[in-house]
């Protein structure tokens, strides 16, 4: 079953009319720039990391006068509310390199979902099967009653949620309310999400989804839990049977994009601004599962990613305060390690240090970002807010600098499940050291938030000036798992210089150089950032 929440879920008989097709032809609608014909590359090059480097202490760098006059206007927007929302919107922000697919989703669409399913509400608010027996009512009601449509936003998000409360519960027991709604409709939403990031000024996006569920927990019961990890993944090999899940997960791929396609309406002469959005699959693993099912997991969405282009990295979901979780921590680090070994193709990111005090005992703030950095070798961290309690944090910060590991940074869902926020954020630490920092959404249906809003946030948080907020959105692009090498030769915050080919360029021109030209056809995530630097000089214009 096509699994995309953040809790498992039941299974549910797959309907018959979703057609097989390929969601490569999603990614082959990203606007790049017009290249002369001869310029363009037969192949793309895999997705390339960026050089490590050796820098820490990172000093701002110089502006340039566009970018001088433009952080001018923003201080002269701090005072204006309503233009400082606009500024803020139309600031061009990179990709999301850290979005769940069910939680992205608006609220009012999960609902519009259930009842178009006819689904039920029971007396806890969550969407159940149809008929609407006793003690239920039909989520179609809300449409007609305003009370009962607050009620179910509410219960399914953090709507309302009182201030300065703990919302661990209410965020993490809102993905079971809702997830009913969300079965068989990855393509229905990637719709509604694609359309969202692209509305807030985004040109990338990575989302998280759970590939073939049921048949990879039905394989990890037949297989059985092996302590020798190779031993295991023999098992799971044999005769086929790990591929088998494989091609299911391909085949949900397909009919995702055909729902997808049919929902954006991308192949009649109006098509939703979504279709144009070059999306990537990140698969997650249930981390307060059993260790066959996790390890097996792993190894689905490890070899997917290697066999599929669509897929492109593996990460660990579920709160990371979990009992299984925090058990099981080291173990699913070393069973990271292990795979990778075994499939190096496929890219880690790693939901890790969502942890705060009080949450979890103190020595279970002390490994978990140092696990994932050094164990398991993950390329990004998700959240990291416990950094300041890890053993040698400064050290860690520093390998993390060195390595290039980028730190995902939601503020909101920070915020609203761990009650984490403003100085009590490890964010200046970070990038005090060099890290590598973008800025995401999370859940942003859940949160009732947009990536516009952790923008504004931030510079209103940290006092970020646009030079600043410009090379976040430049980082979230340059981190990405998108296929190909990076426009910068140097992508420390400081400087962020073009590679050789397009040095001698005027960044976003929609007439590169023949050789810059090149470059940018035979490397997608190249021109995808050179789509990003003409939006940003267009920008830039507008704000003078």
């Amino acid at each position: 079953m096509i699994s995309t929440t953040r809790t498992a879920h039941r299974s549910r008989p797959r309907p018959k009319s979703l057609r097989t097709a390929g969601l490569g032809a999603l990614a082959a609608l990203a606007l790049l720039p017009a290249f002369p014909a001869a310029a363009v590359s037969p192949a793309a090059a895999p997705a390339q990391a960026p050089a490590a480097r050796t820098a820490a202490h990172v000093l701002p760098r110089t502006p340039t006068p566009a970018e001088a006059r433009t952080s001018a206007r923003l201080a002269a927007l701090r005072d204006n509310p309503a233009r400082l929302t606009a500024f803020f919107k139309a600031l061009p922000k990179g990709g999301d390199l850290h979005n769940h697919l069910s939680g992205a989703v608006t609220t009012e669409y999960l609902i519009k979902l259930a009842t178009e399913d006819g689904l039920c509400i029971d007396a806890t608010t969550t969407a159940v099967a149809p008929p609407c027996g006793p003690g239920t009512r039909p989520v179609a009601d809300a449409q007609r009653d305003a009370a009962f449509h607050r009620r179910i936003i509410r219960a399914w998000s953090m709507q309302d949620f009182p201030a300065g409360k703990s919302g661990h519960d209410q965020f993490f027991d809102a993905f079971g309310k809702f997830s009913m709604a969300t079965w068989y409709t990855r393509g229905k939403m990637l719709a509604n999400v694609a359309n969202t990031v692209v509305e807030q000024n985004q040109f990338y996006l990575e989302t998280l989804v759970t590939p073939a569920s049921e048949s990879s927990k039905a394989l990890a019961e037949k297989v059985g839990y092996d302590s020798d990890l190779a031993a295991l993944h023999r098992k799971l090999l044999a005769g086929g049977q790990l591929d088998r899940v494989v091609d299911e997960a391909v085949k949900e791929a397909d009919d995702a994009d055909v729902q997808f396609r049919a929902t954006a309406h991308c192949d009649t002469p109006r098509p939703d601004p979504g279709c144009r959005l070059p999306v990537r699959w990140v698969s997650q693993v249930s981390r307060n599962s059993s260790p066959v099912r996790v390890f097996t997991q792993m190894a689905v969405g490890m070899r997917l990613a290697e066999r599929d282009p669509r897929f492109v990295a593996v990460n660990l979901v579920q709160p990371e305060d979990g009992a299984t979780a925090l058990a099981d921590y080291s173990l699913q680090m070393r069973m990271l390690k292990y795979l990778r070994g075994q499939y190096p193709a496929s890219h880690l990111t790693l939901h890790a240090g969502e942890l705060a005090p009080g949450l979890v005992k103190p020595e279970g703030l002390t490994f978990h970002i140092r696990e994932a950095v050094l164990v398991a070798g993950t390329e990004r961290v998700g959240h990291g807010v416990d950094l300041l309690h890890e053993d040698d944090w400064r050290q860690l910060a520093r390998t993390m600098a060195r390595r290039n590991v980028a730190v995902e940074v939601p503020f909101s869902s920070n915020k609203q499940i761990l009650g984490v926020a403003g100085g009590d954020h490890p964010f200046d630490a970070y990038r005090r050291y060099g890290v590598p920092v973008v800025l995401a959404s999370d859940d942003p249906g859940v949160s009732r938030i947009d990536i516009s809003h952790e923008y504004q946030y931030a510079s209103t948080t940290y006092d970020l000036g646009y030079v600043e907020l410009k090379d976040l959105a430049r980082a979230s692009l340059e981190y990405a798992f998108r296929e190909g090498r990076g426009l910068w030769a140097d992508s420390a915050p400081s400087r962020y210089r073009p590679v050789g080919a397009c040095l001698a360029d005027r960044l976003g021109s929609d007439r590169p150089s023949p050789r810059c030209a090149r470059y940018l056809a035979a490397n997608p995530k190249a021109a995808t950032e050179w789509r990003q630097e003409a939006a940003f000089a267009v920008f830039e214009r507008h704000n003078a």
